[in-house]
């Protein structure tokens, strides 16, 4: 008895509160995807560099044996004055003659501060632009957000949703496997366009990329993640570059041209029925538990939204009912209209 007790109470507790347990297993499940990538990464990684720690310390001391009239000490200043320019976008080899900040480069800088991907590889120089770059970016970013976000809801009209409310129409088919269907179709036509197809372009246009490089490229720029170690532009020679500046705008396109189709494609799949029913697992609340009035709030919202949104092209065509105040003002005026005039003139008329 005391375990059947149990195993009821269990049961209630449970079912009152399913939502807030799948958000703690949700939580905690994300914590160990993290804590597993974590360790794949330091598995694959650390062998790699140690590795380049070890080759770059070879070389150190070949160097230094080669050119004995050079100090440790001098080479560890040059060292990191190189690097240190080297995370400014500056390189101190001699046949690099790029500018970080000419207009087009700073048009491609704008747009990755805006878009927040960020790779790093340029960064301002002075106090100047970096006070400059706070305030770019406190109104630059929300504003960037809401342009995306209205842009990516009117092409959502063209792209998702008037292609499957027409497909169910017509063929008659539940608007939850054509929503699947056409998100299906649309990430496979995406990724074709945006990261198969411009990966290859990539490749041959930059010679130290191959197709995993450019493939990288393409992903991290078009999720925003913006690591900054492939750059495309930073290789080129004058010789295999002549254009250098419109190869730079057109890379600043394909990124929030590929970013708008990105949040579509993202947007589309968060529409779908399934994923509306799995985020409802999360934060569904109990409609028992909440009081008379908001539940009477909610069917009532609920009634109107069903009423109004199929009779809208008929309401003009209704008879408008009167409120109970221009019932009562009508029915005044008809028994005014009876009375007689006065007093009098019925005592005449009894006589």
């Amino acid at each position: 008895m005391v375990r059947g007790c149990t195993e009821g109470w269990c049961a209630r507790f449970v079912e009152r509160h399913h939502s807030a347990l799948n958000f703690a297993l949700l939580v905690v499940g994300y914590i160990l995807y993290l804590i597993i990538g974590a360790g794949i990464f330091s598995a694959i990684e650390l062998p790699y560099e140690h590795e380049l720690r070890q080759e770059l310390t070879a070389a150190r001391r070949d160097f230094l044996s080669n050119n004995t009239c050079v100090s440790d000490a001098r080479l560890d200043e040059l060292l990191a004055r190189a690097l240190e320019a080297s995370n400014y976008g500056v390189s101190v080899l001699g046949n690099d003659t790029s500018h970080n900040w000419d207009f087009v480069s700073s048009l491609f800088f704008t747009s990755t501060v805006l878009t927040t991907t960020g790779y790093g590889h340029t960064v301002p120089l002075s106090d100047e632009g970096k006070a400059f770059c706070i305030f770019y970016s406190l109104f630059g970013i929300p504003v960037t957000l809401f342009f995306l976000s209205v842009v990516v809801q009117r092409i959502m009209v063209l792209v998702s949703r008037r292609p499957v409310s027409y497909f169910h129409r017509r063929w008659a088919m539940s608007k939850s496997m054509l929503a699947t269907i056409h998100a299906t179709c649309l990430g496979i036509i995406m990724t074709l366009l945006l990261l198969i197809i411009p990966a290859w372009i990539f490749t041959s246009l930059e010679k130290d990329w191959g197709f995993l490089e450019s493939l990288y490229f393409c992903f991290i720029s078009l999720t925003t993640i913006g690591l900054g170690d492939y750059v495309p532009g930073e290789t080129h020679s004058k010789g295999n570059n002549p254009h250098p500046q419109l190869y730079r705008l057109a890379i600043t396109v394909y990124l929030l041209l590929g970013l708008v189709c990105v949040l579509v494609v993202l947007e589309t799949c968060c529409e779908l029925p399934q994923m509306r029913r799995l985020r409802q697992r999360f934060y569904q609340e109990n409609i028992r538990e909440l009081d008379s009035e908001t539940t009477n709030i909610i069917d009532r919202d609920h009634m109107t939204d069903q009423l109004t949104e199929p009779s809208d092209h008929v309401a003009d065509h209704l008879p408008a009912i009167p409120s109970v105040s221009e019932q009562a003002a009508s029915l005044q005026q008809d028994s005014k209209s009876y009375m007689p005039a006065s007093g009098s003139a019925v005592n005449g008329k009894l006589r």
